[in-house]
């Protein structure tokens, strides 16, 4: 009876074991094959996502919700990056722990992606940059904004993946053509809609905008410089209030991952509407639940922008 008992028992505990392990196994299986990715920002997690499709496994680094300029690196996600296959990150600016992460990897068959390789950075005085008595370093990191920047940096995206998944070549470059034709439209859309306006000046929350503001010849006036890490002294505070009366502003631009405070006592101070303008360096959660991405968000900015001019 003893020896029934304890067959039954292990018969037990190998069905237990060898349901766990067949769970386990098709979890590992899922992402078999996959290229391990991990993007440094939300614009770059996107692209990677939309040319990528299902032969990627995608993880960006900055959490959801949280503002990128002053993200710190942790030691969980270098122990990630060990054994990733890719690092995608911007440059120009927008991450500040890249150098250190490359220089310190002993993982020597991860591939880098700069998405900004081969764009026009746009460069500035660091005395003028910064109304926020920081000293920047000079160069505007916020290229995605401009919808043909955008077009280029998947377009590296997508010939990193080409060349590291050469089986998989049309795969991506089918994705890529795909969603380069929406750039394209879009780009178009802005053009179409901004054209026609003859003054068009805007004051946002910092000035991640340079690029945008540049194709479709808008003048930004910042109430940060190019991250938003303080609040201005009053003397800008004077300045922006100045310049909003003179130019007859009447929405003043915040950002959701930014506290919208400075720009409600300005737009309370001249009796202006306070809008949102998203400079795509990270989603909240409530946007990615609700399927947000580039495009979409990108299409509220050109609504935001011609309603704060009309």
């Amino acid at each position: 009876m003893k020896i029934k008992k304890i067959m039954s028992l292990l018969i037990s505990m190998t069905i237990l074991f060898s349901v766990g392990c067949t769970k386990n196994n098709s979890e590992d299986v899922s992402n078999q094959g996959k290229i391990k990715i991990y993007t440094s920002i939300y614009p770059l997690y996107d692209f990677t996502k939309k040319v990528g499709g299902d032969k990627v496994d995608v993880t960006n680094l900055v959490p959801a919700g949280t503002e990128p300029h002053d993200w710190e690196i942790s030691t969980t996600d270098i122990v990630n990056l060990e054994k990733a296959d890719m690092l995608i990150y911007n440059g120009a600016g927008i991450e500040n722990w890249t150098d250190k992460v490359i220089n310190s990897l002993e993982n020597e068959d991860i591939v880098y992606v700069k998405t900004s390789e081969g764009l026009d950075i746009h460069t500035t005085d660091v005395n003028e940059d910064s109304h926020d008595g920081h000293n920047h370093d000079g160069t505007d990191p916020h290229t995605w904004l401009s919808i043909k920047n955008a077009k280029k940096e998947m377009k590296n995206i997508k010939d990193a993946l080409v060349k590291e998944d050469t089986e998989n070549a049309d795969y991506y470059e089918k994705n890529y053509q795909t969603y380069a034709k929406k750039f394209d439209e879009l780009d178009k859309r802005y053009e179409d809609t901004l054209s026609p306006i003859e003054n068009k000046s805007i004051i946002v929350a910092h000035e991640a905008f340079g690029y945008l503001c540049d194709e479709y010849d808008i003048e930004q006036v910042g109430i940060e410089g190019l991250t938003p890490d303080s609040e201005p002294d009053p003397a800008r505070m004077t300045e922006i209030i100045k310049f909003a009366k003179d130019n007859n502003i009447k929405t003043i631009f915040f950002e959701e991952l930014v506290s919208p405070k400075v720009a409600k006592t300005i737009s309370k101070e001249i009796n202006a509407n306070t809008d949102v303008l998203n400079p795509l360096e990270g989603l909240s959660d409530e946007d990615i639940k609700n399927g947000e991405d580039y495009f979409s968000v990108m299409e509220k900015n050109l609504q935001s922008i011609y309603d704060s001019m009309k």
